[in-house]
């Protein structure tokens, strides 16, 4: 377990127990603490409770607790169904309303026992409308003459519901006085959990990603490009194929890395690589020195060996390839519309079809400046090489420098104040170093000297910064925005306002999601909608992802994501919350609200 656990055990108080009495309950608790390693630890647990009068008292805010998680637990099974044990396979069904594909995802059967079922095998399920049909690679030994466990049926509209079953062999697998499970709602979400379907909408995700401020510095470097090939039309074409294959290989690639992880057991989602201080710190030195380049401080042919100029030149399709992988660095915070509930999906799906949806992605992001390469009319329209491109390109520095502030900003949310000065330092002595190895005006003895002092300061600063940027930030409590105090996440947190009627609304957010904060500077700030957050008492909880959060991820999955930012409302009465849009509007806020009462 990380995060918060629950036990539910029933226990009656002794009979001598009187009002004015103490009950006193005692535990005795062993656990294991797992990491790299497990450690076995004990303790002796006690609580005295006063004995009450028997009387009808206001519940304690624990009790809400409890019921919510009660109201969880599956229904006890009520029917005994029959199984069949074929050619080493276990056959059994179960009845559940409307389990059509369009409703039902899949289903898992949980053994009570060992041996009943082959647990490492896939459970194959078939769905019909009034039944859902499991058949398991059996265990070893005999086939027990009965059996249970539970059933788990995982809906397209990302609920789950669980059912206790007892079965035995030799009975109908349905008899006929069996009742069904409760009816389910179809899904509400617009993107149906299919591959063709998640396809399509990566498509539009990764066009419309362009659009989005993190992707804006490496697209005019994109621009540059295109510029000083306008005339070759040739040279314009390969540069955009060698941009879409550096984009595409990149999202692949990131998508292949995020799959092996969580296959091997990391709770892990989209943006993951930017949850690491190390991979924000080394994304903002390198857009340092591409500022720093822009602005004329230090000329490559300066800092590089011939031969790699050579070949540089030789070969500018290369450019073009880095400039694809550079933007799936700073694109990866940014999440579009539609790509929430596709990569959602796509990290469910077979490892073939989820990488297709992730090559969608990248597809649809590089699509405009392939288009723009391969379309003589659209080519026309770029403007000619000339005296502008210089000044252009002094130009595009201060964009690299505005995401190195915001690289900043995230690491000292991830490692403190601490951190972010650790790392200022550190791009301090890039600076001078990458000025000191290439600046055009100094010559080879000057460049020299103040070489060889600039990489000294910058291994110095490098020791000095490195223990701090691995430091976590403390951890805050509630906050408030404009008014409006938001209090950390936790599921205990969410049943518990559940169980007492109240309605919640989870933002999942991090401080390195460039969505996010402007969602939570303009619509989340906006005075009309913190005043229907009053009015109906939502319960405002903040799940913050910045860092690795295994419990945040877990929720994510649950909720059909893989990144944030997501916005879930739970309105009083129903378990599973209303997912909005990744740009969050007030309309759609209060559209969402509209359906909850007023709090009397």
């Amino acid at each position: 377990y990380s995060g918060d656990a629950y036990y539910l055990v029933p226990i009656t108080p002794p009979p001598i127990l009187r009002p004015g009495m103490t009950s006193i309950l005692i535990a005795k608790a062993r656990w294991l603490i797992c990491k790299d390693i497990c450690v076995p630890e004990s303790g002796d647990l006690s609580l005295a409770l006063p004995a009450g009068s028997g009387q009808a008292v206001e519940k304690s805010p624990d009790a809400a607790l409890v019921d919510g998680l009660v109201s969880r637990l599956p229904a006890p099974a009520s029917h005994v169904f029959g199984y069949r044990a074929v050619n080493g396979e276990i056959h059994f069904a179960v009845p559940v309303k409307n389990a059509t594909p369009n409703v039902v995802k899949t289903a898992l059967f949980f053994p009570d026992a060992d041996g009943f079922i082959a647990n490492a095998a896939e459970q194959h399920v078939t769905i019909t409308p009034d039944r859902i049909t499991f058949a398991i690679a059996k265990g070893e030994g005999k086939p027990p003459e009965a059996a249970s466990g539970l059933v788990s049926v995982f809906f397209t509209d990302h609920s789950r519901r669980d059912y206790e079953v007892r079965l035995k062999a030799g009975l109908a697998m349905l008899p006929p006085q069996a009742e069904a499970a409760p009816s389910v709602v179809a899904p509400s979400s617009p993107v149906k959990r299919s591959a063709l379907a998640a396809v399509f909408y990566a498509l539009l995700g990764g066009l419309i990603l362009n659009l989005m401020p993190c992707v804006f510095p490496v697209l005019s470097l994109k621009v540059l490009g295109f510029a000083r090939h306008a005339e070759d039309r040739r040279a314009l074409l390969v540069g955009g194929l060698a941009y879409t294959g550096g984009v595409v290989v990149s999202f692949v690639a990131l998508a292949a890395l995020l799959l092996a992880l969580r296959a091997g057991g990391e709770q892990l989602g989209w943006g993951f690589q930017l949850q690491s201080p190390a991979v924000v710190a080394a994304l903002a030195a390198l857009f340092t020195l591409i500022g720093l380049n822009l602005a004329g401080v230090f000329e490559l042919g300066s800092v590089l060996p011939g031969s790699w100029l050579a070949a540089r030149a030789r070969h500018p399709v290369t450019d073009s390839l880095l400039t694809g992988v550079l933007a799936v660095a700073v694109a990866s915070p940014c999440t579009a519309p539609f790509m929430g509930a596709s990569l959602g999906a796509a990290v469910t799906l077979p490892a073939p079809q989820a990488l297709t949806v992730f090559a969608a992605l990248g597809l649809g992001m590089a699509l405009p400046y392939l288009a723009a390469s391969a379309w003589p009319r659209l080519a026309a329209l770029l403007p000619r090489p000339g005296i502008w491109m210089q000044h252009f390109k002094n130009l595009m520095a201060f964009p690299m420098f505005a995401t190195v502030v915001w690289l900043v900003w995230v690491l000292g949310q991830q490692a403190g104040i601490d951190g972010a000065a650790a790392l200022l330092l550190l791009l301090l002595a890039l600076a001078f170093a990458a000025w000191a190895l290439g600046a055009p005006a100094l010559g080879t003895r000057a460049r020299r000297g103040f070489g060889t002092l600039a990489l000294a300061g910058l291994a110095a600063a490098l020791f000095w910064a490195a223990p701090l940027l691995k430091q976590e930030a403390v951890a805050a409590g509630a906050t408030e925005i404009q008014g409006q105090t938001w209090q950390p996440w936790s599921a205990a947190r969410v049943a518990q306002a559940q169980a007492a009627g109240r309605p919640v609304f989870v933002d999942f957010t991090a401080a390195w999601c460039v969505t996010c904060q402007f969602n939570k500077r303009t619509t989340l700030a906006d005075a009309g909608v913190r005043a229907a957050f009053d009015k109906r008492g939502v319960l405002l909880l903040r799940a913050d992802w910045t860092r690795r959060d295994a419990a945040i991820s877990a929720e994510l999955t649950r909720l059909g994501r893989s990144g944030v930012p997501v916005y879930a409302l739970y309105a009083p009465g129903q378990a599973e919350p209303r997912l909005l849009n990744e740009i969050l509007s007030p309309d759609e806020v209060h559209q969402a609200l509209a359906a909850i009462a007023p709090k009397t």
